[in-house]
């Protein structure tokens, strides 16, 4: 049987290979390959290509390969390439005796006439499906993901093929898909001298590439519609990832009010594991050739994909959180040049990947003019050497003077939107006489402040702290070394008893509020829609929060945080007004003054040239306990170019703190390597990585190490 041998297929595969359970019948054989592989106890075959090859559900790089499984000739009709199946893992035959394996499920993804194991094939224990839903182009597709990332086949098809339901396949066939809808109107993409042009050309059938700078205000998701809209009356498929549920209700919403009802389906978390399988087989089955959903729906089946769409490219729920965390940008850049289609990624702000794209000639730059971005943005203001003469602690004071005046004024004209870097109340606390910080006695970890009178809370272990004091001074006044979104609408409510205060957050997030005086407090990416025309102004607070993070990113990730809150707000020739609290010289400060999204990524991307830094190179990072890491980068055989980096030691995690993605074991001592290469070096370094790892876990050469290629964070 070869459900332990293994046969490699697809680049960057590794070579073939015997498991302990087998060897000794292997030996006993002769070492030709059979001509007809046979089942024990000779059940029947299938007439034609008797050999299933199969991708198990394990995902292992060591094993990251096909078996070879015999097909009975009762499930020959059934077990056809890109069917669930169930067969024996790790069965075989030992003195003339069978040996059973574990049930795991896997994938059929080619039937063949032989098989290169010279052993006794295993025969298919059960089709689960007749449904194929690993279809060729799919595998392709997730083959690429997995080389790229150096990941395991098996852990991307996981993340591409929704669970099975198996009502959803049996409910009734909604019949042909609808004819093609006519070419939308230019609408909003006029407002972009290259907008027109590109709406056409995706209606007659081109690929155009584009890296769109969208200008503020509540139009973007009609425009994204519009470009999905002009595909599907190309006669092609089109697919939309937005980073959460929210915006794609938006595009979803603007998409039928333009193309109709049973065009497209919404691929979202929300919708259920059934009703989401369900919309899955109609792309699959080629009944809806339109998909608008969040980051699953990267891998999504669209027939003739004719355009790929991503909104946002740098919010983090773009990255995939399981094996090999793969990012929908890069996804859908792959299938853009394996499937040669247009792409369209947009957004207020630019990445520095983004502007590699363009910088590069890959895509092309669509923006409006400045004449046209002046109509439309929000007058910017910061703390100026005037205001700090009319009050002196204006660079210092968390609300000046300014933003008090700025929001007074607003509020006679409409909601004021007030963005919060933190949630809680007062998340992290200080002594009032030495500045230490407050700790549970328990585990060490911060104490908060949940709510005025309430009692002090550990932030890692929940535990209550009635009666603290400083373990260095004995004190037992506490100030607030961070102030939360709670906090500070509880500030705003007494500053303004007549105005209503929202808020919205990660245990509660709004939608829309209504088009009247109210303040609305916020942490970045939870802003609510203000209907009508929009916030009358925006205070943007604690900018010293965002830009102080240690992280390579932390200049691009605040301006982006900043310009998708400011575009809420309405246009200056309205009387829209953003304040932001931060140093004004700052170069992401002053990207928001000028609102210029695109020069502040072209910087970025010169400095990380200079630095060599991604996405100038290709980088992946490779954790794992002290002396690990080493031993692993010695064996793992790197390109002749690759620079390593470390390792360095990580900090050791509490154990009582809350584990996060990517953490060490608590209590255990690890570090991290960085390994560099330059552009067309990427491959090789995922597959000698890959290589790597499957040879350590075959060889069982000591505890595993973590491989991330594209790390999120680099320090």
């Amino acid at each position: 049987m070869s459900s332990d041998d293994a046969r490699t297929d697809g680049p960057g595969a590794a070579p073939p290979e015997q498991l302990a359970l087998i060897r000794d019948a292997v030996r006993k054989r002769a070492p030709a390959p059979r001509a007809r592989p046979r089942t024990w106890r000779n059940a029947e075959l299938a007439g034609e290509l008797p050999v299933a090859r199969v991708l198990v559900d394990k995902g292992l790089v060591h094993l990251d390969r096909y078996f070879d499984y015999a097909v009975p000739a009762a499930m020959d009709a059934e077990a056809q390439p890109g069917v669930r199946v169930r067969v024996r893992f790790g069965a075989g035959e030992r003195d003339g005796r069978r040996e059973g394996g574990r049930l795991i499920n896997g994938y059929v993804v080619e039937r063949r006439a032989d098989s290169d194991f010279p052993g006794v094939l295993a025969p298919l224990a059960q089709v689960l499906s007749p449904e194929p839903v690993l279809t060729p182009d799919l595998l392709h597709l997730c083959r690429a993901v997995a080389d790229r990332y150096a990941g395991a086949l098996a852990d991307v098809v996981q993340l591409a093929v929704p669970p099975r339901m198996a009502r959803a396949e049996r409910s009734p066939d909604p019949g042909p898909p609808q004819a093609p809808p006519p070419a939308p109107e230019p609408g909003g993409w006029s407002r972009y001298p290259q907008g027109p042009g590109f709406l056409r050309a995706l209606a007659e059938g081109g690929t155009p590439r584009a890296v769109w700078t969208a200008l503020p205000g509540p139009g973007w998701p009609q425009e994204v519609a519009a470009a999905l809209a002009a595909t599907l009356a190309g006669g092609r498929g089109a697919l939309a990832v937005l980073p959460d549920g929210r915006a794609a209700a938006r595009v979803d919403a603007a998409f039928t009010a333009l193309a109709g009802s049973g065009r497209h389906v919404l691929l979202t978390a929300d919708s259920g594991p059934e009703a989401r399988y369900r919309r899955w087989l109609a792309v699959s089955r080629g009944r809806v050739r339109v998909v608008i959903g969040t980051r699953a729906a990267m891998f999504a089946p669209v027939r003739d994909l004719g355009l790929a769409v991503i909104w946002d490219d740098a919010d983090a729920a773009h990255a995939d959180d399981h094996a090999p965390q793969p990012h929908a940008r890069e996804v859908l850049l792959l299938r853009a040049a394996h499937e040669g289609t247009a792409f369209l990624l947009g957004g207020h702000s630019r990445t520095v990947e983004a502007a590699q794209l363009v910088e590069t000639g890959w895509a092309r730059p669509l923006a409006a003019d400045r004449a046209e971005l002046r109509v439309h943005a929000p007058l910017v203001r910061t703390v100026g050497d005037r205001d700090e003469e009319r009050d002196p602690a204006a660079r210092t004071a968390r609300l000046p003077s300014l933003a008090w005046t700025v929001a007074r004024e607003a509020l006679a004209a409409g909601p004021v939107l007030v963005q919060v870097p933190r949630r809680g109340y007062a998340p992290r606390l200080n002594c009032e006489d030495c500045r230490e910080p407050a700790r549970c006695g328990a585990c060490r970890g911060p104490l908060e402040s949940v709510g005025a009178g309430e009692v002090l809370r550990c932030g890692w272990c929940g535990r209550g702290s009635p009666e603290w004091y400083c373990a260095v001074c004995g004190g037992r006044r506490l100030r607030a070394a961070v102030v939360g979104a709670r906090r500070t609408a509880e500030e705003l409510g007494r500053a303004f008893p007549a105005v209503p205060v929202r808020t919205s957050g990660r245990d509660h997030v709004l939608d829309t509020v209504p088009d009247r005086p109210a303040l609305v407090v916020s942490t970045p990416g939870a802003e609510p829609v203000a209907e009508g025309s929009g916030y009358a102004a925006a205070l943007l607070l604690d900018g010293w929060a965002l830009l102080g993070r240690p992280d390579l990113r932390a200049g691009e990730e605040t301006l982006r945080r900043w310009l998708n809150a400011a575009a809420l707000v309405r246009p200056q020739g309205e009387g829209g007004t953003v304040v932001v609290l931060a140093e004004p010289t700052l170069r992401p400060v002053q990207g928001l003054v000028r609102w210029d999204p695109e020069g502040h990524a072209a910087r970025e991307l010169a400095d990380r040239a200079e630095l060599r830094y991604p996405p100038v190179s290709r980088m992946a990072s490779v954790s794992g306990p002290q002396d690990q890491v080493g031993t692993f980068l010695a064996s793992a055989g790197l390109p002749a170019e690759a620079e390593v980096m470390g390792p360095t030691p990580l900090p050791t995690v509490p154990s009582g703190r809350p584990r996060r993605v990517g953490d060490p074991p608590p209590g255990e001592a690890w570090e991290r390597a960085l390994v560099r290469v330059p552009p067309g070096s990427g491959a090789a370094l995922a597959a000698s990585l890959k290589s790597a790892q499957a040879a350590r876990l075959t060889r069982r050469d000591g505890p595993p190490v973590r491989v991330r290629v594209d790390p999120a964070e680099i320090g």
